[in-house]
């Protein structure tokens, strides 16, 4: 049987120890909480600090930043970037290759769309199209 976790020198010169997900073999760091039920799709990375509550898929390629907080029921396509300390809200879509920058809120029932960019800090809620509500 083959190892469960990966060892990875991060910028700074630091080791991370990643353990691969039970659900879909992911790479979860130490110190990241992932719900069980969550699908952690293999090539995805989540930083240390991260939150991923129950039923997200988390697509392949997906890098979820230190200390995001991902709520309930979220689906993050292929390729999406999650920024640090960003929070996306319950049942929101996250399309491919799109970006949510540090510290940003998207609100619960959101979509972005594929190659969208969401500045750090901002915040944001769409109705199910992807149309931009007020604030």
């Amino acid at each position: 049987m083959g190892k469960n976790y990966v060892d990875i020198e991060n910028d700074n010169g630091e080791t991370l120890r990643y353990r691969k997900h039970a659900n879909g073999r992911g790479l979860v760091a130490n110190g990241a909480k992932v719900h069980p039920t969550a699908l952690v799709e293999a090539g995805a990375y989540v930083e240390p600090g991260a939150q991923i509550a129950a039923g997200v898929h988390v697509g392949r390629g997906v890098w979820i930043e230190p200390d995001a907080v991902i709520g309930p029921d979220v689906e993050i396509a292929p390729h999406a970037h999650i920024g640090p300390g960003a929070a996306i809200g319950p049942r929101a879509r996250i399309g491919v290759r799109a970006f949510i920058g540090a510290h940003a809120r998207v609100a619960g029932g959101s979509l972005i769309g594929d190659d969208q960019s969401i500045g750090d800090g901002q915040r944001i809620a769409t109705d199910k199209r992807g149309l931009h509500l007020a604030a």
